[in-house]
């Protein structure tokens, strides 16, 4: 344990995915003991507590599905019982959606997409902010996209929901800092992780896409989820103390 962060612990919401497993490998560095969750792909979590080589008093994981309150009020009690406090909630849930023109989306897929995201996001603050306050206080840092910052085409099931989360982060870390909660959001770009890999090797990401998109970045290219867990654990960090209620972009440039 080090100064930047209090006695206790951190969930990583979705810590088997591309982002969410590099946010938990930057904890691991710093000495934070977290809990990191699953969804689905419970051998990979398990694999990278294995990897971390803790015994389950450092790095744990359960799984959670924001459409259960219950899976995440069983994760932090179990948190609990073996930290003692809960100070940071790190949302980096990914979802497989479509690219698609806003006239082609159905009222099932908008209804799914934002049930999933949007009140997904919701129930974790709804089930984690009570201890964030009797802890005395804590940070919420959510992973959300540069396309609020620079409408991508065909991406409206990503940025709406997203939207909707940012302006409920914004609430949190409005309403919450007198209780010493801080909330932040990080607007990634294109991430060579999870997600994007996948739909790259199905080629809904051809080169001649890629190769556009990297044009258009001042960086002329793309992400690591390093960069993006490297920015994550400081802004919950202690040393980011005075900032909340910000959209902070790690996307080479995509806004500019």
């Amino acid at each position: 344990m080090n100064d930047s962060y209090p006695e206790g612990f951190a969930l990583v919401i979705g810590g088997s995915g591309g982002v969410g497993e590099a946010i938990c490998r930057e904890l691991v560095a710093s000495g934070v003991p977290l809990m990191l969750s699953y969804n689905s792909n419970q051998a990979r979590a398990e694999a990278l507590v294995s990897e971390f080589g803790c015994d389950g008093s450092g790095v744990s994981c359960c799984r959670i599905s924001l459409q259960e309150i219950d899976t995440l009020k069983a994760a932090v009690d179990e948190g609990l019982k073996h930290h003692g406090r809960l100070h940071s909630v790190f949302i980096a849930t990914g979802y497989d959606i479509p690219q698609s023109p806003i006239s082609e989306v159905t009222p099932e897929l908008w209804q799914r997409v934002m049930r999933s995201d949007a009140e997904g996001a919701f129930n974790a603050i709804y089930a984690t902010l009570p201890h964030l306050r009797a802890g005395g206080g804590g940070s919420y840092l959510h992973i959300s996209s540069a396309g609020l910052l620079k409408y991508p085409p065909l991406d409206i099931l990503s940025v709406a929901p997203k939207a909707a989360v940012e302006e409920l982060i914004k609430g949190v870390a409005k309403e919450e800092g007198v209780n010493g909660i801080r909330a932040n959001s990080i607007a990634i770009g294109v991430i060579e992780t999870g997600i994007f890999l996948r739909l790259k090797e199905q080629g809904v990401f051809d080169d001649a896409w890629i190769d556009t998109v990297k044009n258009a970045l001042p960086l002329q290219r793309f992400g690591q989820p390093e960069e993006v867990a490297k920015m994550a654990v400081f802004l919950a960090s202690n040393h980011a103390a005075y900032t909340t209620g910000q959209l902070i972009p790690v996307d080479g440039g995509f806004g500019v």
